[in-house]
């Protein structure tokens, strides 16, 4: 089975979500694979992947919001801040998300449905450069 692997490096301007749908796109199409799938993964302990309505942003921002309210910067319990108070925050919406996606593709196009997109949820607040391997294996 063929495969076509890129990284792509995602630079985020702080805490939020950064739509890398076309990105992830335009790798399909230049692997040249007609169906399978995509598996989109993240090299980090601080930012994650979701797939999210892509047409309202404020699905997007009430998500931030939730999380932000279920795991608070300045919660006095944390121990691990060496990289500030975002920084252990930052961890645990990390895991209560997904490091990985996986996406069939058809016809060389992703299968999303209608109002879906994928992020990069950064949750640091301040500008990274974040690692993003895309594999694409099919026929």
């Amino acid at each position: 089975m063929p495969i076509h692997q890129v990284t792509l490096n995602v630079r985020t301007h702080g805490a939020g979500m950064h739509d890398i749908t076309e990105a992830v796109a335009a790798t399909l199409k230049r692997s040249a694979l007609r169906a399978g799938t995509v598996t989109v993964f993240c090299q980090h302990t601080s930012c994650s992947l979701v797939i999210m309505e892509n047409a309202d942003p404020s699905a997007r921002r009430d998500l931030e919001a939730w999380f932000d309210r279920l795991v608070p910067t300045d919660d006095r319990h944390f121990t691990h801040t060496l990289e500030g108070p975002d920084d252990m925050p930052s961890h645990i919406k990390m895991a209560l998300t997904r490091t990985s996606e996986t996406i069939p593709f058809a016809e060389g196009r992703l299968l999303l449905g209608t109002w879906q997109g994928l992020y990069l949820w950064e949750h640091r607040r301040a500008a990274h450069t974040r690692n993003v391997i895309v594999t694409v294996m099919g026929e």
